[in-house]
């Protein structure tokens, strides 16, 4: 069921909960991640970067796709379609295609624009009608290096002091100690985002696969053999976050 992302995320502020956003990169993923959310009755956050977009042949694909599949499996749990990082031009052609929720990415002005713009002023952010914030607190994109500081916790509380019933939304939610992804959804967070741990549980499924000389038995080349083993471990990966987050037999 395709709905804004707004409702999902205010029922998950009043909850103390988070929905996760999980990127997709084709049909395997985007297969993968609605059955996993159906099969555990949790609201889940489709992500498309704009460079995903481009790789599926454009949005308009994305979007058929995704409303496709959510009618063909039955999905019944709120599924919205994100837009990650995105332009303005990457907004507007998302809207256009039929996405129920889009992210503006600012971060590329420069620092000092940038600064100008931000410094104390999420409550200005919240007045003109934005629906979540994403927040920079020592969160990253990518692999945490093993020198990496945490999450400022400090930053958070004063974020959330100044935007009041907002949701907040955390990016780099792959490799966070789970006791900071449950301190950062105490604070506030209402939606956090996992890309990076899919693609890696992905490879890792495929190599063993490979390296096992699976893909040489049988017609075990075929493509839906051989990408099985990583479509399972999405979704376990996906059952291991939703059950982190709390958002389980929350749809």
């Amino acid at each position: 069921m395709l709905v804004s992302a707004k409702e999902m995320l205010d029922k998950a502020l009043a909850g103390k909960y988070a929905v996760g956003q999980f990127n997709i990169n084709n049909l395997e993923w985007t297969k993968s991640i609605l059955l996993t959310a159906q099969e555990m009755n949790a609201p889940v956050i489709l992500g498309v970067s704009e460079g995903a977009g481009k790789y599926m042949t454009g949005f308009e694909t994305v979007a058929a796709m995704v409303k496709a599949m959510d009618k063909s499996l039955g999905i019944t749990v709120p599924v919205a379609l994100h837009l990650d990082h995105g332009t303005y031009e990457g907004c507007y052609k998302c809207i256009k295609a039929g996405f129920t929720s889009i992210m503006f990415d600012g971060s590329h002005y420069p620092i000092d624009e940038n600064i100008k713009k931000t410094t104390d002023e999420c409550k200005a952010i919240a007045d003109l009608g934005v629906d979540m914030l994403a927040a920079g607190i020592g969160n990253i994109h990518g692999k945490y290096p093993a020198n990496w500081p945490g999450l400022s916790f400090e930053t958070l509380a004063a974020v959330k002091d100044k935007i009041g019933d907002m949701p907040l939304v955390l990016h780099g939610g792959t490799g966070i100690p789970a006791d900071m992804i449950q301190k950062a959804i105490s604070l506030g967070v209402s939606k956090i985002n996992v890309n990076t741990e899919c693609q890696l549980s992905f490879a890792d499924a495929t190599r063993k696969y490979i390296e096992a000389g699976k893909d040489l038995e049988g017609k075990g080349f075929d493509p839906r053999k051989l990408l099985a083993p990583g479509c399972e471990a999405i979704k376990e990966t996906v059952r291991e976050k939703i059950n982190l987050f709390g958002s389980a037999g929350k749809a």
